[in-house]
């Protein structure tokens, strides 16, 4: 970080801009943290996918199966990896107020530019507490923090909550995970004083051409619906930034078969439980690490991942040519039950 804490909110607001690629966290054969595969996916993602910045260590990324050594690790690899590249945001949530902190300082140390914590989860806090276990984290670090107010938290945050986090020196945006009508209630209250983002491909270009965002910060989109020769994500965004928001529509339509495949894969009540199962084997399909998730989450089955790669091969994602590609062009094997 190149900003005071005092500097945090406009730092953040000059910081974030284009596409932020939220990453998984890939494993080896042996279930442990496979750092080699990560930088490959970074190379891939700040080279021939051209992202603007990173979300290392969230959701996707399985922060609540690692240990806080991994968690420090990945971190480290994913600043290291993409320094003088782009911009890094760190999540460093934690039940733990002490252990989130010690996250957080560790991620300011390791030469993230940003960090982010999703809202505390158990044990079930009043609005008060919350407000205290935030303070006291954003407290003890100078680094720009992010609110992370997601449904797999299982916590929500009020807009009256919101606004008075808000106010904290060094809350800087919130990532709004939930639907888009409470977005637009979030962006409403407080986008006057912090960033307000949503991670849905599906509304991004409207964000952009009624309400003024300038980054999509952040989810799998980047690298699951574009490959490195047909990037129309990355287009559109360009052009409606640009203000050429008609041009930016055509393109952006062009994506409407790969959405159809995210609402049956991603997004469908049936794959609540294995999204990030579903966006690992679509990744590796598509030329990323992909590779097993950790317990309790489950692998696809091999009819799972047959139907899968035929969904993908029929809209023309995946690297190659011939059908039945088991083994991605970086070498990886999608993992199956």
């Amino acid at each position: 970080m190149d900003y005071t804490k005092a500097e945090a909110k406009q730092a953040a607001r000059e910081a974030f801009s284009g596409l932020w690629a939220a990453t998984t966290t890939p494993f080896d054969s042996s279930g442990a943290l496979d750092a080699e595969a990560l930088r490959r996916d970074l190379d891939r993602l700040t080279g021939s996918l051209g992202v603007d910045g990173v979300f290392c260590g969230g959701v996707m990324g399985e922060f609540w199966s690692l240990a806080g050594s991994e968690r420090r690790r990945l971190v480290e690899i994913t600043v290291d990896s993409t320094r003088g590249r782009c911009p890094v945001i760190a999540h460093t949530g934690h039940t733990s107020a002490h252990q989130a902190l010690e996250l957080t300082r560790h991620a300011q140390k390791a030469g993230a530019d940003f960090a982010v914590l999703i809202n505390p989860y158990y044990p079930p806090a009043s609005e008060e507490g919350l407000y205290q276990w935030f303070e006291s984290v954003c407290a003890g670090v100078d680094i720009g923090v992010w609110l992370f107010d997601t449904a797999f938290s299982g916590v929500s945050l009020s807009l009256e909550l919101i606004e008075r986090l808000a106010g904290i020196e060094n809350i800087c945006g919130i990532k709004v995970g939930r639907d888009h009508a409470r977005y637009l209630e979030v962006l409403d209250r407080v986008g006057g004083q912090i960033l307000v983002c949503e991670p849905n491909e599906g509304t991004w270009l409207e964000n952009i051409r009624d309400h003024g965002q300038r980054v999509f910060m952040s989810s799998a989109a980047p690298y699951l619906y574009q490959t490195p020769q047909w990037q129309p994500m990355r287009d559109y965004t360009a052009l409606a930034l640009g203000g050429e928001v008609t041009a930016a529509a055509q393109v952006a339509a062009t994506l409407d078969p790969v959405r159809a495949l995210a609402a049956k894969w991603l997004h469908g009540k049936a794959r609540r439980f294995d999204t990030i199962a579903s966006i690992k084997a679509w990744a590796g399909l598509v030329g990323m690490s992909g590779g097993p998730v950790r317990p309790p989450l489950l692998p696809h089955t091999r009819a799972e991942l047959d139907e899968l790669e035929a969904d993908l091969d029929a809209v023309g994602l995946l690297p190659g040519t011939g059908p039945s590609r088991r083994v991605t062009s970086n070498g990886h094997r999608p993992t199956v039950a």
